[in-house]
């Protein structure tokens, strides 16, 4: 219920002629005040800035189908890469649990996203990939615990942004993007979950945000994964200019997207 709503309640039929006269000279004012309000909020964006804002056109069934399957290679990799690790036996002690359950997430979001593609939007799912999760013998995640668990914070904080960077494109359909939003904070779930791992095997500082774009002690080869993470501005305003907190932990703040290129540049190390 709005103000106004609100106070028309208020408003019983008993009042006299003049404190009915107060009473709606008073919803005016709130009315107008609104208004005013709203023209005030517009007034204060820039209009270069109003024109710079995308203009997402209606999503047809080939689009949509484009993008899942793009969230679908994804959710192939995630899921691949932890099977074989579940598989290796690498996984330490209790750990395997987690990444059990990691596991069976992201199973559970292949099988939906092939479900949603071939059924209702009555596309083809795009096959899993063939993966080689060493990169071309640069990792060796399956015999290395901890090459294992950076490697997973990598897949998962890619996965982070690239559902973001995907959000526009399935905007006008309000059933999908509520299912890939819903996918979205699990995989910065999962995400939050390997940082503390690692932080707790004492392999790193992790936190659970990221500060100007730094990979920390990740392999150099992810640092397209962070590459952006420093932006301070947003919407055209500099964020530093209005707070007293540092700029490394504004940028902690926000989370930025990845666009389908730079996401498939991240997967490609890992295509065989």
């Amino acid at each position: 219920m709005n103000l106004l709503n609100l106070l028309d309640k208020m408003c019983p039929d008993t009042n006299s002629p003049e404190e009915k006269d107060m009473f709606f000279s008073r919803r005016e004012a709130f009315r107008q005040f609104g208004d005013m309000s709203k023209k005030v909020a517009m007034a204060a964006v820039p209009l270069g800035l109003l024109s710079a804002l995308p203009r997402v056109a209606k999503a047809d069934t080939a689009s949509l189908i484009g993008v899942l399957n793009f969230a679908l290679t994804l959710e192939h990799l995630e899921y691949r890469y932890y099977q074989m690790g579940i598989e290796s036996g690498v996984i330490a002690g209790a750990d395997a649990v987690i990444f059990n359950k990691i596991r069976d997430h992201e199973l559970a979001h292949v099988n939906f996203l092939s479900e949603v593609i071939s059924n209702v939007l009555k596309g083809t799912p795009v096959a899993e990939p063939e993966f080689d999760f060493t990169a071309g013998g640069n990792f060796m995640p399956f015999s290395d615990y901890p090459t294992f668990l950076a490697l997973s914070q990598a897949f998962e904080d890619t996965g982070v942004r690239a559902y973001k960077g995907q959000a526009g494109n399935v905007m006008e359909n309000d059933v999908i993007l509520t299912a890939a939003l819903s996918i979205h904070s699990v995989e910065a779930r999962h995400a939050s979950m390997v940082r503390r791992l690692r932080t707790k095997k004492g392999q790193d500082d992790v936190k659970g945000w990221i500060t100007n774009g730094s990979r920390g002690t990740l392999p150099a080869p992810t640092q397209d994964i962070y590459t952006g993470e420093e932006n301070v501005t947003h919407l055209g305003v500099n964020v530093v200019n209005l707070t007293s907190i540092a700029t490394g932990a504004v940028s902690e703040a926000w989370d930025e997207p990845l666009n389908k290129e730079q996401v498939l540049g991240i997967a490609s190390l890992f295509l065989a």
